[in-house]
């Protein structure tokens, strides 16, 4: 007979106590325990999350080694992020605020690898047939080879499985799916834990490239245990202002690519469509001739981005002046303000300072340092910057700028924009020959850079 135990689980980081806490002891979080009630079945095999492969240990010099394959999803922007394709028999795991354009992204890319020839099974807990069928006449998702399905039960959706044999498989969303031999409610701690790794069984014994779909709470991280990610091979996060749209796909965790990669679509009518230059979006209002306003030149991943920053000084009645950053470290804006207070004689102490990335982009790379100072000294001094230069480099303590990365790729993206001067670190130019139709300036310390840029 199964001995019922009831445990109390936290839903923001899924930390699991005999009995209750008002203060989660795992994440801190207040209010977030639950109690769920669980019975314990004496089984003489493994639990049904794990699956024996029978295998027998081998050394490692043994083992054949070959690159695994990658199915193409026909979205270049995912491909990206994935790192070339999505890998058979890898669990991705999508996270991303309500309505930001998860199913819209997941029903675009099974329509395009249904075209392709692969059979793909789509299974939506939150909504019918029909309401899918709605969507996808929308976005002209209707392929033959394009498999959908209403269903919670994760039995049912095996059988499903089984049945159709697809080749990509999509869960909508993981938090509606339950197992029967679990009692607690569908959303919950055991619920979510036990439907993965039932799910992880399914993709990694028959070689089903799958993806789940992941709530997040109000925090902004994917909602459930946190054992959720380290279980799956890919967690993604799906980002975008609600003002703007456009979106941003990010992974947080990839076991077969990069975790700097960022993909970049646009929201419209027909659904998502991808940004293959991301640069002529965030500058396409920019100001031209103004103060405080500088073009950076960032890396995310392998691509070189352009980005407007622009930056606001003014004097403050307050004892204790505002200081405000928006895309980029507060902390790191903290220290280019000391730097030019100290370095530089600029007296900030009495100046409210605001800093921001045009567009809603995030930087946290140390390149974009010189760029902020760039801005927060032509907005003290009122001067605006020359309207086809591009900044960037790292700040020192001492208000010298220091060698960055990938230079090469940094200023071709702004040569193919059209801009005529690049200030960049001295460092940064030796061994390389840069485009003739730009130039390029070399500075040691932020005076020198202020020098060039403000003159």
């Amino acid at each position: 007979m199964a001995k019922v135990k009831i445990k109390f689980f936290c839903t923001d980081c899924g930390y699991e106590s005999p009995k209750w806490y008002g203060k989660c002891p795992g994440c801190g979080a207040w209010n977030s325990m639950v109690e769920e009630t669980e019975k314990v079945v004496k089984t003489q095999g493994i639990s049904s999350g794990i699956f024996h492969t029978k295998e027998k240990p081998l050394p490692i010099i043994n083992i054949e080694s070959g690159q695994e394959p990658r199915i193409l999803t026909g979205i270049g922007e995912l491909n990206r992020v994935l790192g070339g394709g999505i890998v058979p028999g890898s669990l991705v795991l999508v996270g991303g605020d309500p309505g930001i354009g998860k199913s819209t992204l997941l029903l675009q890319t099974s329509n395009e690898m249904a075209n392709s020839g692969r059979k793909v099974l789509y299974v939506s807990g939150e909504e019918s047939v029909r309401q899918t069928k709605l969507r996808a006449e929308r976005l002209g998702a209707l392929s033959p080879n394009l498999y959908v399905m209403c269903e919670s039960s994760i039995d049912g959706i095996e059988e499903a499985i089984n049945e159709v044999k697809p080749d990509f498989l999509v869960i909508d969303s993981i938090q509606t799916v339950y197992m029967p031999e679990v009692t607690s409610a569908p959303g919950s701690v055991s619920q979510v834990r036990e439907c993965t790794a039932r799910f992880m069984r399914v993709a990694k014994g028959q070689g089903i490239a799958t993806v789940l779909v992941g709530h997040v709470t109000k925090e902004g991280a994917i909602a459930g245990p946190r054992m959720l990610e380290h279980m799956v091979d890919c967690v993604l996060y799906f980002e975008g202002e609600r003002h703007h749209s456009y979106r941003l796909l990010r992974a947080v965790k990839n076991r077969f690519g990069s975790t700097n990669e960022m993909g970049i679509f646009e929201m419209n009518e027909a659904g998502l469509e991808e940004v293959l230059n991301p640069s002529e979006l965030f500058l396409s209002e920019r100001p031209l001739g103004v103060a405080g306003s500088t073009v950076v030149a960032s890396m995310e991943g392998t691509r070189p981005m352009l980005v407007e920053l622009q930056a606001l000084v003014a004097s403050t009645l307050f004892p204790s002046p505002r200081r405000m950053a928006t895309g980029v470290d507060h902390n790191r804006m903290n220290l280019i303000i000391a730097v030019l207070e100290k370095r530089m004689g600029m007296f900030l102490q009495n100046q409210d300072a605001y800093v921001n990335l045009a567009g809603g982009v995030k930087l946290d790379e140390p390149a974009v340092d010189l760029a902020i100072a760039v801005s927060l000294a032509s907005s003290f001094r009122d001067v605006p910057t020359k309207p086809y230069d591009v900044v960037f480099g790292e700040v020192g303590l001492t208000g010298e700028v220091r060698a960055v990365s990938r230079v090469e790729q940094r200023v071709k993206e702004a040569a193919k924009l059209g801009f005529k001067r690049v200030i960049l670190p001295e460092k940064s130019l030796k061994g390389w020959q840069g485009p003739k139709e730009i130039e390029l300036i070399g500075v040691n310390t932020v005076a020198d850079a202020l020098a060039v840029a403000l003159d």
